[in-house]
């Protein structure tokens, strides 16, 4: 009975927060009351309240559900690295994070991330999106120092300007597409550019002999 409970708490928050996904997206975050939220979801407040402390506990869980994008590359790229080439294990994750941004769910939070949240409460979307982005770079420099010492990586090419190159293509192409997302697909954009980027950062091939 306990575990039915647990599980009947469990879909009642998620209701909640899928609410919250959609008013946010249609309303903006400061002007989405949390009684709108609940009435979205055809509940009371009161069920919003045993959930979350307040609107900015509910944003912050809604982003939980959907990590950003550069911090799912950096996780890729470290699982992915015990079984390829560094460069090919970047160029695996890339496209595995296009896949996923194309997720109606990862679409819709993004959105409202970038879009539609203004600063609110303790609620600062600037930061957060510097924040990960700083980390995202850090973490993209060792990667590439990583392919560096392993001759993976153009020799007169640093790490860190191969960080920058990625992330600022990753960067570009995320914003273009969050703002025009029926433009184009950015799953197959995304590999093409990310195949040509990553060919170019590739040491040239060895010449043979005839």
């Amino acid at each position: 009975m306990a575990r039915r409970t647990k599980a009947e708490a469990a879909a009642t928050r998620e209701a909640l927060l899928d609410a919250a996904e959609e008013m946010f997206m249609e309303h903006g975050v400061a002007r989405t009351s949390l009684e709108q939220i609940a009435r979205h979801a055809g509940m009371t407040r009161g069920a919003i309240y045993w959930h979350f402390k307040n609107k900015s506990d509910v944003f912050h869980a809604m982003l939980e559900r959907v990590r950003m994008p550069f911090q799912d590359l950096v996780d890729e790229i470290e699982t992915l690295e015990h079984d390829v080439s560094s460069l090919e294990a970047i160029r695996i994750a890339c496209l595995r994070g296009f896949s996923r941004l194309e997720q109606p769910r990862y679409h819709r939070v993004h959105s409202i991330l970038i879009h539609r949240c203004e600063f609110f409460s303790d609620i600062n979307p600037i930061a957060m999106q510097t924040e990960i982005a700083e980390e995202c770079h850090t973490s993209l420099q060792e990667h590439f120092a990583f392919a560096s010492q392993k001759g993976a990586l153009r020799s007169d090419l640093s790490a860190s300007v191969a960080a920058d190159l990625l992330h600022a293509t990753l960067g570009g192409l995320f914003h273009e597409w969050l703002r025009n997302p029926e433009r184009f697909s950015i799953r197959e954009r995304g590999e093409t550019l990310i195949n040509q980027l990553l060919l170019l950062m590739s040491p040239p091939p060895l010449s043979t002999s005839a």
